[in-house]
């Protein structure tokens, strides 16, 4: 399973949903770095070897492209149901061998 760092809005249900399919999860306030930079949060997530977890997508998308060394970005369009989310995030990143480097887009169904 993953290990994944939940940035400082990320939806604590869903962290919780993750960490029930067996994610390692911290997020930003459990590590004591709530109100950091997104490049901070990034760069404590690189040293940390964990893939950052959030729905800032324009931010990560664009430290992505400024940064590609790292150990993933997931980025998730907002969803008002925390399972269909959690299982969406789940499902994207068990089909990858490895999350390094990676930017996952974890968009909400069109209904």
């Amino acid at each position: 399973m993953a290990s994944l760092y939940a940035d400082e809005q990320f939806p604590l249900p869903v962290v919780e949903l993750l960490r029930a399919f067996g994610h390692d999860i911290l997020t930003v306030q459990e590590s004591g770095n709530a109100g950091f930079s997104d490049p901070d949060v990034l760069a404590f997530a690189v040293k940390n070897e964990r893939a950052v977890l959030t729905q800032n997508r324009r931010d990560y998308i664009r430290l992505h492209r400024l940064q590609p060394d790292h150990a993933g970005i997931i980025v998730c369009t907002d969803d008002r149901s925390f399972e269909r989310l959690a299982t969406r995030i789940h499902e994207a990143i068990s089909t990858v061998e490895t999350l390094k480097g990676k930017l996952i887009r974890v968009n909400r169904p069109s209904e």
